[in-house]
Formats: C-alpha cells, sequence, structure tokens
C-alpha cells in the first residue's frame, strides 16, 4: 500500500509519550508509533459504528424474522 507523509501537530505531554514508547522499543520510531494509534482508533471506531446500528435493531422483529425463516411453509427461491 502506497504512504503518503503528512505534518501533525501534538502537545509535548503527548509527544513526550510517544517518545517514550520509542524509547522502550516497543515502536522503531515515531512515525510507526502514530500509524500504529492511528490504525488502532480507526478500528475501534469501525466496530463502534457496526455496534450502533445493531443497537438500532429491534430484538422481537429480528426474532420473529428468523423464526419465520424456519418454518417449513417458506418457500425460498432457486438461486
Amino acid at each position: 500500500m502506497a504512504r503518503a507523509k503528512i505534518a501533525i501537530t501534538l502537545d509535548e505531554a503527548a509527544l513526550a509519550d510517544v517518545d517514550q514508547l520509542v524509547e522502550d522499543g516497543v515502536f522503531p520510531n515515531r512515525s510507526k508509533a502514530i500509524e500504529a494509534a492511528v490504525f488502532e482508533k480507526l478500528q475501534r471506531q469501525r466496530k463502534s459504528r457496526l455496534a450502533d446500528e445493531c443497537a438500532k435493531l429491534d430484538p422481537v422483529e429480528e426474532q420473529a424474522l428468523a423464526e419465520e425463516g424456519m418454518r417449513g411453509d417458506v418457500e425460498w427461491p432457486d438461486y
């Protein structure tokens, strides 16, 4: 995958934390540490969006739909 260079601004405390992770050998450099943090945040946001959409479902209606599919008189289309 192609990469792009960007410039970011961090407060000094956050940058100190990133530098400590690099110094401790958790990441090889600042860029990798920040890239990992952004990736993790995006993953959590995707999961959160899925959970939010699932929360909108009506459990009673979903159960009725599931049970409808289990009845013997339902004709399924040929694919």
